[in-house]
């Protein structure tokens, strides 16, 4: 499997999670690594992306309480999730993006209840 996420769960509004997402040795040349989610019954939507050269870009809705990180050399990417609020309840995926192609994480589910 190219990318392997984990870190999903339960927790209750303000709570805080964190997601990681490594990707496998036969990725190479990264560009551009990215954290997408899906609410119920709504369209995949992007929330962090960063960049081969550490520059980073967040959703609207982020409103500061989510940061990405990445490591190259690692072929690694995470995403602190804090403040989270019940609306953040969706299937978290990683993206990573290189020269030639595109590869999906297969999904990390996160539940934000009280």
């Amino acid at each position: 499997v190219p990318l392997q996420a984990s870190g999903g769960g339960s927790v209750q509004p303000g709570g805080s999670l964190r997601l990681s997402c490594a990707a496998s040795g036969s990725i190479f040349n990264l560009v551009r690594m990215a954290w997408y989610r899906q609410r119920p019954a709504m369209q995949r939507e992007l929330v962090a992306t960063i960049t081969s050269s550490g520059r980073t870009n967040y959703a609207d809705f982020v409103e500061g309480r989510f940061t990405i990180s990445g490591d190259n050399a690692k072929k690694t990417v995470s995403l602190q999730m804090n403040s989270l609020k019940p609306e953040g309840t969706a299937v978290y995926y990683c993206n990573v993006g290189t020269i030639g192609s595109i590869y999906w994480g297969q999904g990390t589910e996160v539940t934000v209840s009280s």
